[in-house]
């Protein structure tokens, strides 16, 4: 039994921007997961464990089959679902992911042991600020951040250092089911914080000229960053 996330958990990922039918057709009519990342999938919705849906994951097969990052950061393993699918996907990349929620490095952990049978994949624990400085500069193609989402702008610049110039960037879950459209007045209150923090990261992105970005509509909504010069100046402000 899974203890870090109850049944009530996640409801931002169970209210989609995109019209119903047509995320239903997405995740029927797009070719399914076999084998393990069958068996990863369907053990963590089964648990309601937030791993990226299924027209996420057709966009990762895609993507890691087009642009094989020699090197990719992952800031959130979970049960290690999304580093397992793109290691499958892009053999020869070499992957490190970050957790900090010990029963989900768990699973990660013995998931891994079982189904990274070309050892791409290097976890690291602990909390990702702490982690981040000790890493190499300019050493990652390929970043997936799909954690606290009201960390991304925080988490950003460093990230930011991390990547080479030319390299993308993916952020996850940043429409919050479409609170991030709406005034902070009709936000709920234990919301607001993940929405201030969501509207600093668009100030910091969306129109800046050393990145280039764009929102993507898919499952909870997707951020695509690409880092165009070496040093990438951020407005980082309090809302």
């Amino acid at each position: 039994m899974v203890e870090s996330y109850s049944k009530n958990a996640n409801h931002n990922m169970r209210r989609p921007v995109v019209k119903e039918e047509i995320v239903e057709m997405m995740r029927t009519r797009q070719a399914q997961n076999t084998g393990f990342l069958k068996e990863l999938e369907e053990f963590a919705r089964k648990e309601n464990i937030p791993i990226i849906p299924h027209e996420t994951t057709a966009y990762f097969r895609l993507l890691m089959q087009m642009l094989q990052p020699a090197s990719i950061l992952e800031i959130g393993t979970a049960i290690g679902y999304s580093a397992l699918l793109m290691a499958e996907n892009s053999p020869t990349s070499t992957i490190t992911t970050i957790d900090r929620n010990e029963e989900m490095i768990g699973f990660a952990k013995d998931n891994f042991t079982k189904y990274d049978t070309r050892h791409q994949i290097t976890l690291l624990e602990g909390e990702a600020m702490e982690i981040l400085p000790t890493l190499p500069d300019d050493s990652y193609d390929f970043v997936f951040m799909d954690s606290a989402k009201s960390k991304y702008i925080v988490f950003l610049p460093e990230v930011l250092k991390k990547v080479k110039v030319g390299g993308l960037i993916i952020l996850d879950d940043i429409f919050q089911g479409g609170d991030v459209a709406r005034d902070i007045l009709e936000v709920r209150r234990g919301q607001r914080t993940i929405y201030r923090g969501l509207q600093r990261l668009f100030d910091a992105t969306l129109d800046n000229p050393d990145l280039t970005a764009s929102l993507v509509s898919m499952s909870d909504g997707l951020l695509m960053l690409r880092k165009n010069v070496e040093t990438v100046h951020l407005s980082t402000e309090e809302i």
